[in-house]
């Protein structure tokens, strides 16, 4: 649930004061982008990481931006502090309203920024997935554009709820794995970790990239690597990552039972980013001051 103090272009208001208009092409197109921002000791987390993913998305569908970094990084805080959010997490749109014949003749911003932000999700200590063919189209130019048109993911892990599983691996066209709904996937093998590489149709997650940067740290393999179903049946761990989440193992995938459900390697990994987030925050408040 989003809490009550939303940013709507140029102005933090109560969410019911915000209007969205059936006029707006790109709401009604689900033409626009958004990414999920950690919001940890009242810091929005790695956010340069999410806006330089912003940018490339932008550049790809040819989205205008017309808002700076330093000012929509400004507007994110005006609406933590507007909700007294000190752990939890944020969402940024960019809606783009110029496209599509089914708009209005209303005046209104060309790129709609909208900015919430939510209490942090709860998660089972380990995940149940279940498996989806044909889940991404890895030949798409937007299969790794994080957009608005969210009706597939949410389809996929609304039915996997139902059916008891937590998230969903999705298969690429090649029947390769790709990744999850809203997460990243890896899989250990002989203390070595392996992801899908972004070919495979995965998303370029925040988390995912600063885990291939620490983990040798903390004397852990990474690499990318193609994946099949098989890989992840026969691997001595499984785990997921995600804004949201950090690291979770994984129990079960489509009736397969994983080897070490709680294995050490994800349970190191999310440690070091644990205190990576920590090192963040920290430094953040200390240039502030």
């Amino acid at each position: 649930m989003i809490h009550r103090q939303i940013f709507h272009n140029e102005t933090l208001l109560p969410i019911e004061k915000s209007r969205l208009s059936p006029g707006q092409a790109g709401l009604i197109c689900g033409f626009g982008l958004f990414t999920t921002v950690r919001i940890a000791g009242g810091e929005a987390f790695a956010y340069e990481r999410h806006w330089r993913r912003l940018e490339k998305d932008a550049a790809t569908t040819h989205l205008p931006m017309p808002y700076t970094s330093a000012k929509v990084r400004l507007h994110l805080h005006e609406v933590i502090r507007g909700n007294g959010v000190t752990d939890g997490c944020a969402r940024i749109y960019l809606v783009d309203n110029r496209v599509g014949y089914w708009r209005s003749d209303e005046d209104g911003a060309p790129v709609d920024l909208i900015i919430t932000t939510a209490d942090m999700p709860t998660y089972r200590e380990t995940a149940r997935l279940t498996l989806r063919e044909h889940g991404r189209h890895a030949a798409s130019p937007l299969c790794s554009v994080k957009t608005i048109s969210w009706l597939d993911n949410v389809w996929y892990v609304g039915e996997a709820t139902r059916e008891g599983f937590d998230e969903v691996v999705l298969l690429n066209e090649r029947g390769e794995v790709a990744e999850c709904t809203s997460a990243n996937i890896f899989a250990v093998k002989d203390r070595k970790v392996f992801s899908p590489p972004l070919n495979s149709g995965c998303l370029e997650g925040v988390t995912r990239g600063i885990l291939f940067e620490i983990a040798s740290d903390a004397g852990i393999s990474m690499a990318q690597q193609t994946l099949r179903p098989e890989d992840l049946y026969g691997a001595d761990e499984v785990f997921i990552s995600s804004t949201n989440r950090n690291v979770i193992s994984v129990s079960e995938i489509a009736g397969h039972r994983i080897a070490n459900p709680t294995g050490p390697v994800a349970a190191k990994l999310n440690e070091i980013f644990s205190a990576y987030v920590t090192d963040y925050v920290e430094r953040r408040v200390a240039a502030a001051r």
